[in-house]
């Protein structure tokens, strides 16, 4: 690893993580091995006395406040509770409460605890339909659960809309600062977002098609084992078109032949579950086009991390090359 997540920027935060693995009731012999990290890290704690085994998810600074993680939690628990979806149990501390935090440089970084959950994430091939099928009924779950849900006071979380995505105030950076990205292709895509930003005006924000949704159910966020589908890191839940939790499912697999196919199939399972509207369906590939350019915000915002150094240099042009597919459909 290089750049800001080097190995010994991973080893303080393994360091920070177990500092405070006790909170949780971990053994002070517990193995902490890095399971992932993107901005937040995960670590895999392993008790050697027990057969136990918990997640701990270090969150970056400057992103969610404690309410807002705190919130997110809550809906987990609300889910669980519910039976909605399988997703791991959030873990209370010994002493109440469910954040730890500790210092790392100047910064304060929070960490929450997970029960671990078994499964592989889903590969990305043709296969994927039928996966995605049972990921349709999953969203669809997910939507009604949050259409009926009364949240908790104080509840917070961050709202996806065109503003905060590819507006003036987005929570991913300006994709205008995306690399490589040519003065002919900053024409082209200013044209998509015009584009994209006047069918979500007529699309509207009502509560039928507005609510609380994952907002990040892309391929490594799935864990099947068998026939469970089970879904993790709630991390960017909050208030957004329902559809959008298609588009950030076919993250970074938007120029694959087989997403009509899964579209097709998400559409398929999630109306054994709930309705989904013609007028629905027929925006999602207006959603994948407004993923595709978040996601071109957030591979130029975040060059120092492992999942956006991992994106091919020519991930603008394939954006470039959807956004005219885009405008010519």
């Amino acid at each position: 690893m290089s750049g800001l997540y080097d190995d010994a920027f991973i080893e303080a935060l393994r360091q920070g993580a177990l500092g405070v693995a006790g909170d949780w009731g971990l053994s002070p012999r517990t193995d902490l091995r890095l399971l992932a990290i993107s901005e937040n890290a995960t670590f895999l704690a392993t008790e050697p006395e027990r057969d136990r085994q918990v997640v701990l998810r270090v969150h970056r600074p400057a992103y969610h406040t404690p309410a807002e993680i705190r919130s997110e939690i809550a809906w987990i628990e609300a889910l669980r509770a519910e039976e909605i979806i399988e997703t791991p149990e959030p873990l209370a501390r010994r002493a109440g409460g469910h954040l730890a935090r500790f210092t790392h440089g100047a910064a304060t970084r929070h960490v929450a605890a997970f029960a671990f959950m078994d499964g592989t994430e889903p590969a990305a091939d043709a296969a994927l339909t039928a996966d995605f099928a049972r990921l349709g009924a999953i969203s669809a779950r997910l939507h009604g659960h949050a259409l009926r849900w009364t949240r908790p006071a104080g509840f917070i979380r961050k709202t996806w809309n065109f503003d905060t995505t590819l507006g003036p105030t987005p929570h991913w950076g300006d994709w205008r600062a995306a690399r490589g990205l040519t003065p002919e292709g900053t024409r082209l895509l200013l044209r998509c977002t015009a584009q994209i930003a006047e069918r979500l005006r007529a699309f509207g924000t009502g509560p039928a098609r507005f609510g609380l949704i994952h907002a990040d159910l892309r391929l490594a966020n799935l864990l099947a084992d068998g026939p469970r589908l089970g879904v993790i890191d709630f991390d960017d839940c909050g208030f957004g078109w329902f559809v959008y939790d298609f588009a950030a499912a076919v993250s970074f697999l938007e120029q694959e032949p087989y997403i009509p196919d899964l579209a097709a199939a998400w559409a398929q399972g999630y109306r054994t579950v709930a309705p989904l509207m013609p007028e629905d369906e027929a925006m999602i590939e207006t959603f994948v086009m407004l993923r595709r350019l978040l996601l071109t915000a957030w591979v130029a915002s975040h060059a120092e991390t492992p999942t956006a150094a991992a994106v091919g240099p020519g991930y603008t042009d394939g954006t470039v090359a959807l956004a005219e597919r885009y405008l010519t459909a």
